[in-house]
Formats: C-alpha cells, structure tokens, sequence
C-alpha cells in the first residue's frame, strides 16, 4: 500500500532479459532498511526487491506488468531513464495523498501541456474502459504520483503540476506523447461497482 506521494527519483541503470524483464534501479535510499521482498512503487508500479546494492536495488517485472504499463514497449523503460520511487506505507506514516496500490489500471497519454503561471496544466487521455471512474476534484495516480483531476470531458482530464511537484518528482521532464500510468482511485472503482447492482 502506498499513498502517492513520491520520495525519491530513481534512475534505471541496467535492463536484463532473462525470464522476466530485470531492472537495476540506483536510489538515495539507505538500501541497508531495505529488506529482501519488500515493496517499492517505481512510476506507480508495485514491484518486489529481489537485490541490493549500495545504491540501488532490483526487481523482476513480468510479461503481464510490462503489457499493463509503460515499462515496456519502444517508448519504455531505457538505461538512464528517470522514475518516480515511493517505498510501501508503514502503520503510523502520514497519509499525504490517497490509498495507492500499485496495481496499475492501464496507460494514459500526455495530449496538451500549457504553462498557468509557475505551475502547467497537463491534459491526458485515459482509456474508454477506466474514463467513468475519473471525476473533477478526484485523485488519480499518475506514475505513481497522488493527484487532483481538476476537469474531465469524455476520456480526457487535466491535472494542475505545481513548481514544487515537477521539482521532487519527474514532472518536469514530461512532453506531449508520453505514456502514463494510470491507476485509478480505489474509492471510484467501489462505488462504480456498487452501482451496477442498482
């Protein structure tokens, strides 16, 4: 479980094939607290420690994650690539953004970007099947990212990034074109569910 609100950007150092797709992922995290099997939300998505460094630590991603998410593909996850790290809640933690996964939902593209005085809106274009569960004033994780949608027309939506949040997290190095990770707010998937008994 986490709560979207990121603490690290990671950098992909190493991609290996080998059964499953292995990433070597360099950190500022002291990797000494990190124990073996833990939890550790790269762009959104919850992967396992199976390695560690001094700096950095490995996961195993499966065929089914990298064909849910924007790890693989052409446009994925390269040597250098930059990544949105949140390690798992812990009881007593502050719950900053909103309950998170880590099971993304499927990908979301980047269609409009604008400049709203320090801050950008960013316009993004979610799939049919998961647009119902977006609503204006919601939370959405976007790699891994809590955020506020602020309006919703048809599958597309638009998020406000503050200079605070392009700073802290890889934000600021986004572009039209980009494939997201989108997972949509646990409380929107209940609701919508509940529904369908009505």
């Amino acid at each position: 479980m986490f709560t979207g609100i990121i603490t690290d950007v990671g950098e992909v150092r190493a991609l290996e094939r080998r059964g499953d797709l292995r990433a070597r992922i360099g950190t500022s995290y002291e990797t000494a607290s990190i124990d073996m099997g833990a939890s550790i939300a790269c762009n959104g998505v919850c992967l396992t420690v199976i390695g560690l460094g001094a700096d950095w630590f490995e996961v195993d991603i499966s065929a089914e994650t990298l064909s849910k998410t924007n790890i693989g593909g052409n446009d994925g996850w390269t040597e250098g690539s930059k990544i949105n790290l949140e390690r798992a809640l812990k009881v007593g933690d502050e719950l900053g953004g909103h309950i998170v996964s880590g099971h993304v939902d499927g990908v979301a593209t980047v269609i409009g970007m604008a400049d709203e005085g320090d801050s950008t809106r960013v316009t993004f274009d979610a799939p049919t099947e998961l647009a119902r569960f977006i609503a204006p004033k919601g939370s959405v994780a976007l790699n891994g990212t809590s955020l506020t949608v602020n309006e919703v027309d048809d599958t597309t939506f638009g998020i406000n990034f503050i200079p605070h949040t392009k700073e802290v997290t890889t934000w600021g190095l986004t572009a039209v074109g980009d494939r997201i990770n989108l997972e949509i707010d646990t409380l929107a998937r209940y609701v919508a569910r509940l529904r369908d008994f009505d």
